[in-house]
């Protein structure tokens, strides 16, 4: 991971979020937030607004752009576009639900504008998958953020087919807000940032990723190892807990992290099952953020989204960035993405 990549990712100048227009509320005060915490100031000496080229009013934070800018994006498939005629026989009316689409996002721009963030918001149609990549591209954004659905005792697993193509289709942080997550209370001090890292090689970028962002925040990271159950390592032969070799391994990362990020980092294993144990420190911890490195896995498991990451986006209660490894980032798309930000 170079350099240039950690600043734009801890330092997003345009962050892009996906809305199916049903979570809007639920996903704009974490955008907002993330926008005023992490986007570089633009410089103030400038008398220009970014809205109309007119000079800004310096009494009032509107027309200042205080952070990240935010992309509102709303993708409309052809099946939503679909209404009735004075008779009730059904027509394709695309116009018409985009100009809604946009009358429900607009109000959220305001909103932003008074926070002296910049927020455009565009509803488009065709594949939302697509037309997320499309954006990403165009916008040249640093960051996308989507919500995660949940459904039912079986559906909780599930985060819904377009925020999981996303995942793997980008080398981009990828912030989901689950339906449980809430922004945090309180103040700033005291804040913990939760990577879990699978210690291979291939997690290294995520977890300097981890770093930088809990620097960013002035908030401790604690990077977290799951072992398998104790009962199974002493079948095994292998020591548990604190005298496991992965916990050797976590703390050189943790001193190797934190000095190049100028950050406290504390290292812990568990064991048991991983989703269940990252859960559960980030609930014990209070985290504001849970770093995730994800990597490929077979078929049959994204199929049934039965696996860690989809686990804790499902169940988590705060907003889980995910930063796809790269060697399970395909070529083709790993370049276009790259090329965006030359």
């Amino acid at each position: 991971m170079r350099d240039s990549d950690t600043r734009r990712w801890t330092h997003p100048e345009t962050i892009l979020v996906a809305t199916d227009l049903s979570d809007l509320d639920h996903l704009m005060p974490f955008a907002l937030e993330q926008a005023r915490a992490t986007g570089a100031p633009a410089d103030r000496s400038s008398s220009v607004g970014w809205d109309t080229g007119a000079p800004a009013d310096r009494s009032s934070p509107v027309g200042w752009h205080t952070g990240a800018r935010i992309i509102l994006l709303h993708v409309l498939s052809t099946t939503s576009a679909f209404t009735a005629d004075p008779t009730g026989m059904p027509y394709y009316d695309a116009g018409g639900a985009l100009e809604i689409a946009e009358q429900m996002m607009h109000p959220w721009c305001k909103v932003a504008a008074r926070l002296g963030i910049r927020c455009d918001s565009l509803a488009r149609e065709g594949l939302p998958t697509q037309q997320i990549l499309a954006a990403v591209r165009q916008f040249h954004a640093d960051r996308v953020l989507l919500g995660t659905r949940s459904r039912g005792k079986l559906g909780r697993l599930l985060i819904g087919s377009v925020a999981e193509q996303v995942l793997r289709s980008v080398y981009l942080p990828v912030i989901t807000v689950g339906p449980e997550a809430h922004l945090p209370v309180g103040m700033r001090e005291g804040r913990v940032v939760l990577h879990a890292t699978t210690l291979r090689e291939t997690s290294r970028p995520s977890a300097a990723l981890a770093c930088q962002v809990a620097a960013a925040q002035n908030a401790k990271l604690v990077l977290l190892h799951v072992l398998p159950p104790i009962s199974e390592m002493e079948r095994k032969g292998l020591p548990p807990g604190l005298h496991s070799s992965a916990m050797l391994e976590l703390r050189i990362l943790a001193a190797q992290t934190g000095a190049e990020c100028c950050s406290a980092v504390e290292p812990v294993v568990a064991h048991g099952n991983p989703s269940i144990e990252i859960l559960a420190l980030a609930a014990e911890r209070r985290a504001s953020l849970i770093v995730l490195g994800a990597a490929r896995r077979p078929a049959f498991e994204i199929l049934t989204r039965d696996h860690t990451v989809h686990r804790v986006l499902a169940h988590a209660r705060c907003p889980v960035l995910t930063l796809r490894e790269p060697q399970a980032m395909p070529e083709e798309t790993h370049a276009v993405t790259a090329s965006a930000h030359r």
